[in-house]
């Protein structure tokens, strides 16, 4: 069996002489010591590299930059937003309108937290409203983001316009693209 690991010995992969592995199973996690490079630091390598390319940085911000535009909306429905159509439907805060299911140890509740305190079961449909506004809010601005990206990229591929003059292969003077004789030098061309 160690014959087999001869190749490596003679490629300096394993040293020759006293290191010689004595079982086939020592050669081999030389060999793979070898070609993966200890392991650790090669997968810590290959990591760096993956996480430094620029999409995954690029996403890693968006990511990150959106969990605060998510913040920012979710902020602007509820504190900006809803409070004057709430005030417009007759003072109606939206946050707390819930349906009670099961009631719980005390009569009516004015808000949210005080049946879910008393342990109603309730069916919070004013949050719901607040939470797909926000959506609706989150969706627009995605999509004027991707139109705007979209409209760019359609610049950026408008074939260019076609060339009208060409130049005078004698005098090199710029001519019109229809010109069959050169006014300048009065070649043929």
């Amino acid at each position: 069996m160690l014959l087999s690991l001869d190749r490596y010995c003679c490629s300096g992969i394993i040293p020759a002489g006293g290191d010689r592995p004595e079982t086939l199973s020592e050669g081999l996690l030389q060999v793979i010591r070898y070609q993966t490079g200890d392991g650790r630091d090669e997968m810590f390598k290959e990591f760096k590299e993956f996480a430094m390319k620029g999409n995954v940085v690029d996403m890693a911000v968006g990511i990150v930059i959106g969990a605060a535009f998510g913040t920012i909306v979710k902020s602007f429905v509820s504190d900006i937003l809803m409070p004057p159509i709430g005030l417009l439907l007759g003072n109606v805060d939206f946050s707390n309108l819930f349906i009670v299911l099961k009631g719980g140890d005390a009569g009516p509740f004015s808000t949210i937290a005080d049946a879910q305190a008393a342990g109603a079961v309730t069916l919070n449909y004013g949050l719901f409203v607040n939470t797909v506004i926000s959506f609706i809010i989150i969706a627009f601005a995605v999509f004027m983001v991707i139109k705007s990206l979209n409209r760019l990229k359609r610049a950026e591929d408008a074939p260019a316009a076609e060339p009208t003059t060409k130049d005078c292969p004698f005098c090199f003077t710029t001519i019109p693209i229809s010109a069959t004789r050169c006014p300048n030098c009065t070649s043929l061309i």
